[in-house]
């Protein structure tokens, strides 16, 4: 089976990568299966100065080709924030605390001014293999209370009005079709074709 390497410790990421590699017959391993010890600080300003550092570092430690994701929240009340600090906006990594302080942030905003995009940021470099980037988003705003059980970060308060749903209330093909991540993928593909 053919492998790629995720650069990420994020199990939510790594099953998004899944349900997008899985098809195709590639097998996503992540920093937990291949370099567990490894961190990489996230010193960059923007979602492609901190994926195309991860990419980079990790293809030089394990000499192959690595893809790397940064991204994040950004609602336009709250002036682009969280942004790059999306996963540890109220502290480190913790999904319930992050989504309490976007909620309590946006208090007194009107439910028409609470647009939002997901971004995400997908680099890929490898030995022999020039760093390439895409962007992907993901267009919605954000409700006053947690909906659905799926998904991770903050799928629950992230609503699609296209589709009635938050990403949490969503399968995780349903959510591929749509969401930065898959939106990123597609147009990563479409730029690797032949490339290979």
């Amino acid at each position: 089976m053919k492998q790629v390497v995720i650069a990420t410790k994020n199990k939510g990421k790594a099953r998004d990568f899944e349900a997008i590699f899985g098809p195709l017959g590639y097998e996503v391993k992540t920093l937990f299966d291949v370099a567990p010890s490894m961190d990489i600080e996230e010193t960059g300003t923007t979602f492609e100065e901190n994926a195309t550092l991860k990419a980079e570092a990790l293809a030089q430690d394990l000499q192959q080709l690595v893809i790397a994701d940064d991204s994040g929240l950004m609602v336009d009340a709250l002036n682009g924030e969280p942004g790059v600090y999306s996963a540890r906006y109220a502290g480190d990594h913790d999904d319930e605390a992050n989504m309490d302080k976007v909620l309590a942030n946006l208090a007194n905003t009107p439910d028409d001014e609470r647009t939002a995009r997901f971004t995400c940021c997908l680099a890929i470099t490898g030995p022999n293999f020039k760093t390439m980037t895409v962007k992907g988003y993901c267009e919605g705003r954000i409700l006053r209370e947690r909906r659905g059980e799926n998904g991770f970060g903050y799928d629950p308060i992230f609503y699609v009005p296209e589709l009635g749903k938050t990403l949490a209330e969503l399968t995780a093909e349903e959510k591929g079709a749509i969401s930065h991540r898959g939106n990123a993928l597609r147009l990563l593909t479409e730029k690797l074709e032949g490339q290979l």
